[in-house]
């Protein structure tokens, strides 16, 4: 039997996202090639945190040939944070020492980034941490606008979903209100709203302020509503980004729900815990009571149907070759002094890149950057001008002011009161045309 030159060990953490099997596969299929042994260690770092060393897996060829278009991770995958104490991390540390790991490949999104930086440096070189970025929110700080990987699938998948309801809404003649996954950045819900032609898609990114009011995005869909009733349907489809969650005032967000916001283990706000688009739908459905109006809405959120779907081709052969990339840099010799603690594996216009954790990470806050929209981007003018969206400039126009409040059953210069405040929020650029209705 040929000795091994190594073991190396395989965890994932974060949410689930379409392509961690085919990156687990991909890695183990070339670790194996190269002479490494390879342990996948279930439920990211929770069990590690408390000293187990039982709850792995050998892997094998055999065991993830087949793997690479299944959905879900065979590792699963928790929040767990090692950081969160000296003692976890210490525990940590002995435990991936006590299973002989040499080389450690971690599968995650931002805060499983920072745990693999933090755990790389406390190991003292004992072993090479390799980062795979993996989340359907996209905001990991990788080189040319690439992708995070999930990212296409969910996006591709969302878009579906969201077709079949704009349907629904059209068929049925009444409101739709989306709300998208995604913590901090808006990627997936523009992506979903422009790639499907929603009636008009609210991002946290355009509000450059760093709080805004429920009262204010509900004000933003009204209008939207408004308008489109102007340009002759009942009817729409309306995409918020769950994001919009960490701009609201916690407070405000108690005093509705009746409880207090929960935090994870990174400390991030618990955004599946607060029910935004039933919060959302109320507020609407409320403003239009008040001018004697019943509103037809139905809302729906989207997120834990998108996360374990099989990957699109695009996510496998791009997972394929980061788990392949990430073998090959942790056999390598460090050639540079910024990657002696390993770093993030990526893709640099189609070559395979590694940014050292250094790089990805905010020397304010220590934790690793999130790449958020640009609005000043082509990419999200070209979504802005698609939308049928309230904006100052038809506020501006004598005769689109007339019709926009005989639509809201008020007078022009009561309704240029009322949302002159909102069109003013949104930074991002007005659309120059008025849009055939859809």
């Amino acid at each position: 039997m040929t000795e091994t030159q190594g073991r190396l060990g395989i965890l994932v953490g974060g949410g689930p996202a379409p392509g961690i099997n085919s990156t687990i596969s991909a890695a183990t299929i070339e670790a194996v090639n190269s002479g490494l042994e390879v342990v996948g260690i279930y439920d990211g770092y929770q069990y590690l945190m408390e000293g187990r060393v039982d709850r792995v897996r050998p892997l094998t060829i055999p065991d993830v040939s087949l793997i690479h278009f299944q959905g879900g991770s065979i590792l699963r995958t928790s929040r767990s944070n090692p950081t969160r104490s000296a003692e976890e991390l210490q525990r940590t540390l002995h435990a991936l020492r006590e299973l002989g790991i040499a080389y450690l490949i971690t599968i995650g999104g931002d805060d499983t980034a920072f745990a693999a930086y933090e755990v790389a440096k406390a190991a003292n070189n004992s072993f090479r941490v390799a980062h795979v970025p993996k989340t359907i929110d996209n905001d990991l700080p990788l080189p040319g606008g690439m992708s995070t990987f999930g990212f296409e699938t969910a996006r591709h998948l969302g878009t579906e979903l969201v077709l079949n309801l704009m349907e629904d809404s059209r068929t049925t003649n009444r409101w739709i209100i989306v709300v998208v996954m995604g913590r901090r950045a808006g990627h997936l819900a523009l992506g979903i709203g422009k790639a499907a032609g929603a009636t008009f898609t609210i991002i946290p990114e355009e509000f450059p302020m760093e709080r805004i009011s429920l009262r204010d995005v509900c004000g933003i869909i009204e209008g939207g509503i408004l308008k489109r009733r102007v340009m002759g349907r009942e009817y729409g489809l309306a995409i918020v980004a769950e994001g919009i969650g960490e701009k609201l005032d916690t407070e405000e967000l108690a005093g509705i729900t009746g409880s207090e916001m929960g935090y994870d283990a990174y400390g991030n706000l618990r955004l599946g815990d607060i029910p935004l688009a039933t919060i959302i739908k109320r507020d609407v459905q409320q403003r239009f009571a008040l001018r004697g109006e019943k509103l037809s809405v139905a809302e729906v959120t989207l997120g834990y149907e998108l996360r374990c779907a099989s990957p699109i081709p695009f996510d496998i052969d791009y997972t394929r070759t980061l788990g392949y990339g990430a073998i090959h840099f942790l056999l390598s010799e460090p050639a540079e002094e910024r990657l002696r603690y390993g770093g993030l594996v990526c893709l640099d216009d189609g070559r395979l890149h590694v940014l050292s954790f250094d790089e990805i990470q905010d020397p304010v806050t220590g934790r690793i950057r999130a790449r958020l929209v640009d609005i000043g981007s082509e990419h999200y003018n070209v979504a802005r001008e698609y939308m049928i969206r309230l904006e100052s400039r038809d506020l501006q126009d004598p005769q689109m002011l007339g019709k926009l409040a005989a639509a809201a059953n008020m007078t022009p210069e009561e309704f240029e009161s009322r949302f002159a405040h909102v069109t003013s929020l949104s930074s991002g650029k007005a659309p120059t045309l008025m849009r055939t209705a859809r």
